[in-house]
């Protein structure tokens, strides 16, 4: 998840199966694995095209490529195929990754490891979050190892976006994503981050590693702001979810940029979630 700078700080977070995907804030934003300067070969981006992400401000990361500001493309995802025929192009609608969490009903544990205690303490309230909902994916608080490892960097601004965190998608095996990266740059949260602010961010996250994409998949300039942006037709993991609505919903938890405040579950995001798990 992202978050865009203005002329103050004002950060916005954005977060399929094996992929990475992070927030950001407009001045709010999230993003994963600090980003490499390089350039992105002309296969690479036919790869990305045919996967049905944009191709604009694509990066060379460590672990993959980065995308929409907040998801990680590994070459795992690059070599599968979409094996649903429920795909469209997104509207506005709740959609969900090709992949999903399998083995259900499953417990999730989540550790954290070497942030400051308001990251912990974010993690657990998120975790009470999804909890509350009584799915068959629950989460638990471990100390280490856990099966999703929230870890942190520090990087500054980008572009006019700052990265607040990132993550990925679950496996095509039906893991969730193993990692969760928490940026630590005082440009990101501020030198006294509000816990409820980062809670939001890691519910998002979260969201990505079970297998949600954003829900302004159609236009995230609605969550963003500047010009409209379509994250590209798909041919893989943009799957619509049943009983959500086909109009703007402004308070989703899986909107790809924060808006600064402590955004939880909606309406629409529990329908969404109950239908899948």
């Amino acid at each position: 998840m992202k978050r865009k700078f203005l002329l103050r700080i004002c950060l916005s977070v954005v977060a399929l199966s094996a992929v990475l995907s992070a927030c950001q804030k407009n001045s709010n934003s999230t993003q994963v694995t600090p980003v490499v300067k390089s350039e992105v070969s002309a296969e690479v981006l036919q790869n990305i095209k045919d996967l049905g992400f944009s191709t604009s401000e694509v990066h060379k990361v460590n672990d993959g490529y980065l995308v929409e500001g907040d998801i990680l493309l590994t070459e795992e995802n690059f070599a599968e195929a979409s094996t649903s025929p429920n795909l469209r192009i997104a509207e506005t609608e709740q959609y969900r990754t090709t992949n999903l969490v399998k083995s259900l009903p499953r417990t999730i544990t989540i550790s954290v490891s070497n942030l400051p205690t308001v990251y912990a303490t974010a993690t657990a309230n998120a975790v009470a979050r999804y909890n509350a909902l009584s799915l068959l994916i629950k989460f638990q608080i471990v100390s280490s190892s856990g099966n999703i490892q929230v870890v942190g960097f520090n990087q500054g601004p980008s572009g006019g976006y700052i990265t607040l965190g990132s993550s990925g998608f679950p496996t095509k095996q039906g893991n969730p994503y193993k990692q969760i990266q928490m940026n630590t740059n005082a440009a990101a949260y501020g030198s006294n981050p509000d816990v409820n602010y980062i809670t939001s961010v890691l519910q998002h996250e979260i969201g990505h590693c079970i297998g949600f994409r954003h829900t302004d998949y159609f236009d995230r300039s609605y969550s963003c702001g500047g010009a409209a942006s379509n994250e590209g037709a798909s041919n893989i993991g943009a799957i619509l979810i049943p009983g959500t609505p086909s109009t703007a919903d402004a308070n989703s938890w899986m909107l790809a940029c924060s808006n600064g405040t402590d955004r939880t579950f909606n309406t629409n995001d529990k329908i969404a979630l109950n239908y899948l798990y």
